[in-house]
């Protein structure tokens, strides 16, 4: 029968992804406490099930399905995000759009929060839970992306958090006004050769692509931004890292003023800031 130690030997993948899959199919949903239990029981023999299970998860891995999608969650700011094909994978990267605007938002800060295309939620929810005061609202065009994002909301208990169903910002009010607004929207160019690589094949379309020409998604933010953003309100978005000079042109061209471009770890060019003077 195949032990722990040979079915992490004989996999062919990388020795990370093998044991997030081991792990997986043994049941133990915490892989950093699944790594220890698997060394101290490298030796246990698995069973027939577990080894089916196992295999079918490796060869759907190397036939190009993102891990997140195959275990079912990813970690994103130091939590647990229950992942689906319904929304984009969370990525570290986004986690400097998290910090920018954390470090515009005092630790007692009780005010409106708005989050463009939610997808998992794993942006609103962050922020909710690191500013448990404020009011949260997060928004996505897809309904399963959005019962998705309500689910992690729940599980992190997140209950400052309210999801709606929207296109863009049309279901809001028309007075609600928001002292920040947030989104990683679809930023790609259709006919990228990215989408055809990684993980990208097998995420939804829709929140990776803005189907006109990678800038759409901000024309439409800046727009609705200028309509629920409270005067002095400050505008936070992710893009490409080929959009460090587009983005923040566009904003600024849309009147918006203190507009910062960010650089993640890799030093690329990853989240533009803005803010809406006063009227």
């Amino acid at each position: 029968m195949l032990t722990v130690r040979q079915a992490l030997d004989e996999a062919r993948l990388s020795r990370l992804e093998t044991r997030l899959l081991l792990a997986h199919a043994l049941g133990h949903a915490r892989p950093a406490h699944a790594h220890a239990w698997l060394l101290a029981h490298d030796t246990d023999a698995l069973t027939d099930a577990v080894a089916r299970d196992f295999g079918a998860l490796v060869e759907r891995r190397l036939a190009g399905e993102p891990i997140a999608y195959l275990i079912g969650h990813r970690e994103f700011y130091g939590r647990d995000y229950r992942c689906t094909p319904a929304a984009l994978i969370p990525r570290p990267e986004t986690e400097l759009l998290v910090d920018r605007a954390l470090a515009h938002l005092p630790a007692d800060f009780s005010g409106h929060i708005l989050d463009v295309g939610t997808g998992t939620g794993c942006i609103a929810i962050t922020l909710a839970l690191e500013r448990p005061r404020a009011h949260v609202t997060a928004l996505d065009v897809s309904a399963d992306a959005l019962a998705l994002a309500r689910a992690n909301a729940a599980a992190l208990g997140a209950t400052n958090v309210r999801c709606l169903e929207s296109h863009w910002f049309a279901a809001l009010d028309a007075s609600e006004r928001f002292d920040l607004i947030v989104s990683n929207p679809p930023y790609i160019v259709p006919g990228d050769a990215h989408l055809a690589q990684g993980d990208l094949r097998f995420e939804p379309a829709i929140a990776l692509t803005d189907a006109v020409d990678g800038l759409e998604s901000y024309r439409q933010l800046a727009v609705g931004a200028h309509r629920h953003l409270a005067p002095g309100g400050r505008l936070i978005v992710e893009h490409g890292y080929d959009q460090g000079e587009s983005v923040p042109t566009l904003l600024r061209a849309a009147a918006f003023t203190d507009v910062a471009m960010h650089r993640d770890l890799a030093t690329l060019p990853r989240v533009t800031t803005a803010r809406l003077g006063f009227l």
